[in-house]
């Protein structure tokens, strides 16, 4: 296991060795098949106004839109028609969809005989412990960052300790636990990435997503200057760091590293990540759930011509932590 210094070291230094290290280790723990989950966006409402998000709820420039449970659900059947074995229920915090709502949907989707992951916020103890009742397998809520004071930064009117409780809440109750973290966030330290990696090995979590931070102009950072190239080079390496230390978790070659770089995918699966996840939303609302811009949505063809490019196979199992 690395130390909080050989971390920083890494991420500071110009050598990108640790990317074939962290290639080698995913082959030997995870081997060479990608998992496909079908993403469903089924909500852009938020209650929450976080600094980053183009779905905060004080942006005014966006088409709300909301998707019926039925409409959920025959999505679902329709990922399952392409072999999808997990689909992934993400959207803003929305109360519209009380708890008995998304218990129904999640026991029905659960009949296609697939893995239910959750993206949806912070919720209680009670709320999780009835999703994970219903039939939900996996639940990612992304810490973001783990420096306290940037997180009460960006984040107003939450609270970084609740956020904490929340994924121990998570694994408690016996889910696969995501999390995650935005590289290039304004003020962020090397120091605070290293802490991130650390916190993502503490907590044993069994997914992490990790992407560029990617500025929206309908947001209050929507005018700081990044440079993305930067950004991604640095995500994929704190991500190869994150394979190193959690050797058999699954790690997804997440999409705003695509939205940076046309090969970003396929550079990320070639540095530890083993997972992608195509985006089966109607094609009306997949442009509305504008978290950054120029959010790529890349469909289930090109993401399968994309694995065979790299002569890496499609996963024909569930996709649970590997043991």
């Amino acid at each position: 296991m690395f130390s909080k210094e050989e971390i920083i070291k890494i991420l500071s230094s110009n050598d990108d060795s640790i990317l074939k290290k962290a290639d080698e280790i995913r082959k030997q723990y995870v081997g060479d098949s990608i998992h496909l989950r079908g993403l469903i966006e089924f909500s852009n409402y938020c209650n929450r106004t976080c600094y980053y998000c183009g779905l905060r709820y004080e942006n005014k420039n966006i088409e709300r839109y909301r998707l019926s449970p039925e409409d959920i659900t025959n999505t679902a059947k329709y990922a399952k028609s392409l072999g999808l074995k997990t689909i992934v229920l993400q959207s803003g915090e929305d109360h519209y969809y009380s708890t008995s709502i998304l218990c129904k949907i999640i026991e029905e989707i659960k009949k296609l005989d697939v893995a239910i992951t959750l993206s949806i916020g912070e919720k209680t103890y009670n709320e999780y412990k009835a999703y994970k009742d219903a039939g939900a397998d996996r639940y990612l809520l992304r810490i973001e960052t783990t420096d306290k004071k940037l997180y009460n930064t960006l984040h107003p009117n939450m609270s970084f300790e609740n956020r904490l409780e929340c994924l121990y809440n998570l694994k408690s109750l016996g889910y696969e636990t995501g999390t995650g973290c935005l590289v290039g966030l304004p003020e962020q330290t090397i120091e605070s990435l290293a802490d991130d990696i650390l916190f993502f090995k503490e907590l044993d979590a069994d997914m992490i997503g990790i992407g560029p931070f990617i500025p929206h102009p309908n947001t209050p950072l929507g005018n700081y200057k990044i440079d993305l190239k930067k950004n991604f080079d640095l995500s994929i390496k704190v991500m190869a760091l994150t394979r190193i230390l959690l050797k058999n978790i699954n790690i997804p070659a997440t999409t705003a590293m695509e939205t940076i770089n046309k090969n970003g995918q396929i550079i990320a699966l070639q540095s530890g990540a083993n997972v992608i996840m195509p985006n089966i939303t109607n094609d009306e609302y997949k442009k509305q759930y504008n978290i950054y811009p120029n959010k790529q949505n890349q469909d289930i063809i090109l993401t399968k011509e994309k694995i065979s490019s790299i002569g890496r196979t499609i996963s024909n199992n569930k996709g649970f932590r590997y043991k």
